[in-house]
């Protein structure tokens, strides 16, 4: 049994998805740190830091949206969007093998039809395909995480990044990205998520 940070009224919070979750966190606990995917510091926090944390996009993302989560790694967010959130289609773009093949084991194990995983650098689908929702965590600074959304985004799709205190700063510092990529306005949103430590804060860039 995890001694972690496990919400008690879990089944009450998540309904029919419960049990994806907890299958999750389950194999995160486990796996995650001899993987490489997750410290050893994070996972009594696993919850509260990390699961629970990433539902904070969860408003932003439209119904029946397809959406791209741009360097997956573990699954944070794209698979607890792609949990939470059955009516969304997620693409997860990850490009090391190991963190596929473990994407792959996750997205059977949870039975997930709609998550599709692509190995491959978010460069390489420039001009392939255009989703309405672009989804990042802790992949890049906004200055160089807008070049690498915003051509895979429609005409008013958004970026959904999950930021850390650092998130004002960053979009200061993104100006001159914004006036390059199309970017026609950003939105810095303070998100108190039920069982977190700490507030989240999530930047939504709109493309023009």
């Amino acid at each position: 049994m995890r001694q972690d940070d496990t919400p008690p009224n879990g089944p009450e919070l998540f309904g029919e998805q419960w049990n994806q979750l907890d299958t999750y966190a389950d194999m995160l606990w486990n796996e995650g740190e001899e993987r490489g995917l997750i410290g050893p510091r994070e996972l009594p926090r696993l919850w509260s830091r990390h699961l629970l944390n990433c539902m904070a996009i969860n408003e932003y993302v439209p119904e029946r949206a397809i959406t791209i989560d741009i360097g997956s790694g573990g699954g944070l967010p794209g698979i607890v969007l792609g949990t939470t959130r059955p009516d969304v289609h997620v693409h997860l773009v990850e490009s090391m093998e190991r963190r596929v093949t473990w994407l792959e084991e996750v997205r059977d194990r949870l039975e997930l039809k709609n998550v599709t995983i692509h190995r491959a650098r978010i460069q390489e689908l420039h001009g392939e395909f255009q989703v309405q929702v672009v989804t990042a965590r802790a992949v890049a600074a906004l200055k160089k995480l807008l070049p690498m959304a915003m051509p895979v985004l429609k005409s008013g799709g958004q970026l959904v990044a999950l930021k850390g205190e650092r998130a004002a700063i960053e979009i200061e510092e993104s100006q001159t990205a914004i006036r390059k990529n199309r970017v026609a306005k950003v939105d810095l949103h303070v998100v108190e998520v039920a069982g977190t430590d700490e507030a989240t804060r999530v930047v939504v860039a709109r493309k023009k």
